[in-house]
């Protein structure tokens, strides 16, 4: 099925559930759930519910879509990522992203769980994304272009829109909350890197480094979505001072970090609407 025709089949499931239309996506993921249980929920579609929906397998993705507002903000969230990782195409990872451009959304905004690389950030520290380096081998773009979801060239200077991280910063500041900004390296996983890997990673000039967004961020520019990201570190990636990963202490880190990203979240989407 053709990828114009396939958003269309989904789109139409979708609406005949739910006739709410949406100005935002939402894109939750590691411990970032909870975001969707704040939303007034007027729709609330399992993945598996949707015929030709990619399901989420990842530990802690929910996998459903969530219509509903948060404050009285029209959204569709996406409450469970898909990965590389798991065995989808880059195309099937960012079936979201485009199904709430599909939906009617005009930005999206993604959280996710990533490895501080930079010293200064600590555990449960709040990174807004302002640019990436892609490592992952993978792009959402390859094949043949449909002119009906997006240019064939597009543009990537500006992949996290500069107003909403302007917006992410001033609501941060009103609500005291600390916000670092950074650049995130996206890897394929799921392995987590090698002390040789973090240093190189660290030289790039990268802040932080994950296993998703990357794939998201670049379909939305694609598709015409203004774009904002944040990420919680859950665990830090220094060469010199690193310990076994414990996936479980990096699930809980996102989860004592949810309330403050919702709050940010909940506080800048009436400005950017």
């Amino acid at each position: 099925m053709a990828l114009h025709e396939q958003l269309e089949t989904l789109s139409a499931q979708v609406r005949k559930r739910c006739d709410l239309v949406p100005k935002v996506a939402l894109l939750l993921g590691t411990g970032l759930g909870g975001v969707a249980e704040r939303l007034e929920v007027v729709c609330r579609i399992p993945y598996s519910e949707l015929a030709g929906m990619p399901r989420s397998t990842a530990e802690s993705h929910k996998g459903e879509v969530v219509l509903g507002h948060l404050s009285k903000v029209p959204v569709v969230a996406f409450s469970g990522r898909l990965h590389c990782y798991e065995g989808h195409t880059p195309a099937d990872v960012v079936v979201p992203v485009r199904l709430g451009r599909h939906l009617g959304a005009k930005s999206l905004i993604m959280g996710s769980a990533v490895g501080g690389l930079n010293p200064q950030y600590q555990i449960g520290d709040l990174v807004a994304i302002e640019d990436h380096i892609n490592l992952m081998g993978v792009n959402p773009l390859v094949g043949p272009n449909d002119d009906r979801i997006g240019p064939r060239w597009p543009d990537m200077i500006h992949t996290y829109d500069p107003q909403l991280l302007k917006i992410a910063d001033e609501v941060a500041m009103e609500a005291r909350i600390r916000l670092h900004r950074g650049v995130y390296a996206g890897v394929l996983g799921p392995n987590l890197e090698t002390r040789a890997e973090y240093r190189m990673l660290r030289t790039l000039g990268s802040d932080v480094v994950g296993m998703s967004t990357i794939p998201e961020a670049v379909a939305a520019v694609h598709c015409g979505l203004k774009t904002l990201a944040f990420a919680i570190v859950t665990d830090r990636c220094l060469p010199d001072a690193l310990e076994a990963a414990n996936v479980p202490a990096i699930i809980a880190a996102a989860n004592a970090a949810e309330p403050i990203l919702t709050k940010l979240i909940t506080g800048l989407l009436p400005r950017i609407v």
